[in-house]
């Protein structure tokens, strides 16, 4: 049975029925509507939440719940993110689980609360210090957002890592028919290094701190052979009228909404245009780009910042075909209207561009 519910709502409930058991949060919107709704609903769950002191304060007791073997989840914003990014390291060091949720808003600095894209880089770099990676799911739609939370949390045991689910204001806030009754609960992962009293066992030990440099360089290497097998197995993107496409737009999350909009106008116009919208942010679609320039020269992306993912897009082509670019930061959103008539201006200077050559 479909329930109408808000993209932070329906998220918050999509977590508890995945098994998550801690919850731990701090205020700031837009994903406030979140956390009140794990305040109501982890006591009904039998599980924990707490409205910690800070953002530093919630991202350490996840990770004090992970290694206790519980599934745990944070949430924030912005800002809030950014005082995450020590915890974040900590969790990747010590190959801990966790989901970690940040629904954009405009920045940088404190910004404002409207819906943007510009923590791209954040969440594919690593966003903390040190050699780590973490899987990045970017959700379409309030419906898509609870189904990438029981994989997050899949992903997160899987390979003990903590894992990204990139929203944004938009997202979060508007309300869209949900369904549940498809929602699979991930596996129960044997985790054999929680700590959780020696009686019976040998004493076990987590920690990042490791002073002997070839050790620390072996662990570093062993993180990154784990990073390559989640780029090898946990690529995920969908595709829209790219058979016959001589122009794809590349565009994620709400922006992909927007663009896939913008799409239906121009094949109206007799404009063969396509998209890919990448899922998992990282590991990004790179090798599906690549197959793409093999029959498609000009590449249009689309995202709500200044420009972060053309970047990788740029990187994933390895110098083929041509990437155009329109970007709205700071918290503006184009409308599918105005974005086609964007996408139309490039598409006939492409055109003309390619007549030339012609000649």
């Amino acid at each position: 049975m479909k329930r109408l519910m808000s993209g932070n709502a329906a998220l918050a409930e999509a977590a508890v029925l995945s098994g998550c058991t801690c919850y731990f949060g701090y205020p700031i919107t837009p994903q406030n509507e979140l956390t009140e709704y794990m305040a109501k609903r982890m006591v009904d769950a039998g599980g924990v939440f707490i409205q910690s002191e800070s953002e530093i304060a919630a991202i350490n007791m996840v990770l004090g719940a992970s290694v206790a073997g519980a599934r745990a989840m944070t949430s924030s914003s912005g800002p809030g993110i950014s005082l995450k990014q020590e915890g974040i390291s900590y969790l990747a060091a010590d190959e801990l689980p966790a989901v970690i949720v940040n629904m954009v808003r405009g920045g940088p600095g404190m910004g404002n609360i409207s819906p943007a894209q510009s923590d791209y880089f954040q969440a594919t770099r690593g966003g903390g210090h040190g050699d780590y990676k973490t899987i990045v799911l970017a959700p379409g739609s309030v419906q898509e957002l609870t189904e990438v939370v029981p994989l997050a949390f899949d992903l997160a045991d899987k390979y003990r890592n903590p894992v990204i689910i990139l929203g944004d204001g938009m997202l979060g806030q508007m309300m869209e028919p949900v369904d549940f009754d498809g929602l699979i609960r991930p596996p129960d992962y044997e985790k054999d290094y929680i700590l959780t009293g020696a009686k019976d066992r040998p004493p076990r030990k987590v920690h990042s701190l490791i002073f002997d440099t070839k050790l620390h360089e072996e662990h570093n290497w062993k993180l990154f052979r784990k990073f390559q097998r989640m780029e090898q197995n946990e690529v995920r993107y969908e595709t829209y009228l790219t058979d016959d496409a001589e122009m794809v737009v590349v565009a994620y999350g709400i922006g992909a909404r927007i663009a896939k909009g913008a799409i239906k106008r121009l094949r109206q116009e007799d404009l063969k245009v396509g998209m890919i919208r990448p899922i998992t942010l990282w590991p990004f679609p790179a090798k599906a780009l690549r197959e793409m320039a093999k029959t498609v020269n000009d590449f249009f992306v689309f995202e709500l910042s200044a420009g972060q993912m053309v970047d990788d897009v740029r990187l994933s082509l390895e110098g083929k075909g041509h990437v155009h670019f329109y970007g709205r930061p700071g918290g503006i959103i184009p409308t599918p209207l105005e974005l086609s008539r964007i996408i139309s201006r490039h598409c006939y200077q492409a055109q003309a561009g390619a007549k030339r050559k012609k000649r």
